[in-house]
């Protein structure tokens, strides 16, 4: 199937089976705003418990916080946002679309990346056992070519962000003949930096009323708080506090679902730790983090890391996780070695000392920082689109599942009774009312249980427990499993202990440690 096919149906899927509607629908909706229905929210919860539970809980020196989305208008002013958060835009002038600049150019560096993959991928196929990749990348000469234009591509790049040179941004662009994805012209306009965060007042007159934003980001609730955090919990460095909620940015080129929208959630964890040793937390964390992607079991090879080419001006080293979407390599988390900047501007801003005294030392200081910030609707996104299955069965049927990971599911467990009568709901009910209190269960009793059973498979259940007649001589249910399709008898009684050490978020999280 291809890739672009696959996102379509994605989408489709999100909304006939109650995971993301388009918010506002019955007015037109909004663009790049989304909710989560009554199966998107639980997957969602479950993602975040899944992200707490291995920082929070796994890890004694990792605290939580909840901080406010309001906050004091200079926090933005000291952290850079107000002066420096801007997307640098182009406008193709046929189409009349805006792009951002960054990713146009990133995504021609991909081009060459693909095109070195294939050829390598070809002469392996060709060679077999014999090839030596080392060496056909050092003598084929459309590789070396490939190289070389990537190379010099990626240098350029660096160059301009890293310089902010909006005018070389742009030559690049027509240099690379780089053509707007709607017209195929390229008939752009000069590049500009435009702002991404929202404002509003606080006041209860306008003439009274403060300038205030709407946070881009959860970091900052943190860093503002830090010292609080360290006091009343009596914390040593290193030590680190994790968040979840929402930003909100004002995307001017918002596309891709949810992928990037104007109102998202994040997972941040904040990491403080003494100057000197910020590297060897940052490797620590990038293995602690892919790790952590890769337990849900959808294939190390869909994973990789992409090391930043230009530096944001807080950080000394930048690196995303990506995850292959059907649309390319695309960042599911950011980590990130933050340095003192944070904090010292916040001391600096705010006149107020939040250095930390390290009694080891018996010195003060401020400490350093590592982030892992992970966007949870790209993390969702990234769950579906490895989840998605369509499969055509022994009969010639075929049946669409989401194979999300049963920890993850956001119903464990469907409950059936064979037919809507001879007691069988009553039976199916005194199994409910036992089940619901440890896990998410569902009943249904309506259609034939083919249909029952092909529903619970395109929303993810990974079990599912048919009542019939013999369950009640034999007090024994028919447990099937989505991902074969097997069934055996269980005896109620054994039902829930062998469920729930499959669907219990502990059995993602014992292989954490």
């Amino acid at each position: 199937m291809a890739q672009e096919d696959v996102f379509k149906k994605i989408v489709s899927h999100c909304k006939e089976y109650g995971f993301v509607f388009p918010s506002s629908e019955i007015y037109d909706g909004l663009a790049a705003v989304y909710d989560y229905g009554q199966m998107g929210v639980e997957l969602k919860n479950n993602i975040k418990k899944y992200w707490w539970d291995s920082m929070v809980r796994l890890h004694e020196n990792i605290v939580g916080l909840d901080s406010s989305i309001f906050m004091h208008p200079t926090i933005w002013k000291a952290s850079g946002h107000v002066d420096a958060f801007n997307d640098p835009l182009i406008d193709n002038k046929d189409s009349k679309k805006r792009y951002r600049a960054d990713v146009l150019v990133e995504d021609q560096i991909a081009k060459y990346e693909d095109k070195i993959e294939k050829e390598i991928a070809k002469a392996a196929k060709k060679f077999g056992d014999t090839f030596d990749e080392a060496k056909y990348r050092e003598t084929n000469p459309r590789v070396i070519e490939h190289v070389a234009k990537h190379d010099a591509l990626v240098e350029r790049y660096k160059k301009a962000m890293n310089s902010n040179d909006l005018n070389e941004l742009r030559e690049i662009i027509v240099d690379e003949e780089i053509v707007c994805p709607i017209s195929g012209t390229r008939n752009w306009t000069d590049v500009r930096q435009f702002n991404l965060m929202f404002s509003t007042e606080m006041g209860s007159t306008a003439d009274g009323a403060m300038k205030i934003y709407l946070r881009p980001e959860t970091a900052q609730g943190i860093f503002v708080n830090y010292l609080n955090v360290q006091k009343t919990s009596r914390m040593k460095i290193p030590f680190g506090i994790a968040q979840i909620g929402k930003a909100f940015r004002n995307e001017i080129v918002a596309r891709q679902f949810i992928f990037r929208m104007r109102e998202f959630e994040q997972m941040e964890m904040q990491f403080f730790v003494r100057p000197g040793t910020e590297m060897e937390w940052f490797k620590k964390w990038k293995e602690t983090r892919m790790k952590w992607h890769q337990n849900l079991g959808f294939g190390a090879d869909h994973y990789r890391f992409h090391d930043h080419e230009k530096l944001a001006h807080y950080a000394n080293a930048a690196t995303d996780i990506e995850y292959k979407m059907p649309f390319g390599f695309k960042e599911v988390e950011g980590i990130h070695s933050r340095t003192d900047f944070d904090l010292s501007q916040h001391e600096k801003f705010s006149g107020k000392s939040i250095k930390y005294f390290d009694p080891e030392l018996n010195a003060s200081y401020t400490p350093y920082d590592i982030e892992t910030s992970i966007g949870v609707d790209r993390m969702f996104l990234s769950i579906l689109f490895a989840s998605y299955k369509e499969e055509t069965l022994e009969n010639g049927e075929s049946r669409v599942m989401l194979k999300i990971p049963a920890a993850l599911a956001p119903v464990k467990l469907a409950v059936l009774p064979l037919i809507k009568k001879d007691g069988l709901p009553e039976k199916a009910q005194e199994i409910m009312n036992t089940m619901r209190f440890h896990f998410n269960c569902q009943y249904d009793e309506k259609d034939s249980i083919g249909k029952r059973y092909r529903r619970q498979d395109a929303i993810g259940t990974p079990y599912c427990v048919t009542i019939d007649h013999q369950t009640l001589e034999d007090n024994a249910v028919t447990l099937r499993n989505r991902d074969t399709m097997e069934q055996e008898r269980i005896n109620i009684d054994n039902l829930l202990s062998i469920i729930e050490d499959k669907v219990s978020m502990t059995s993602l999280l014992k292989n954490l440690i």
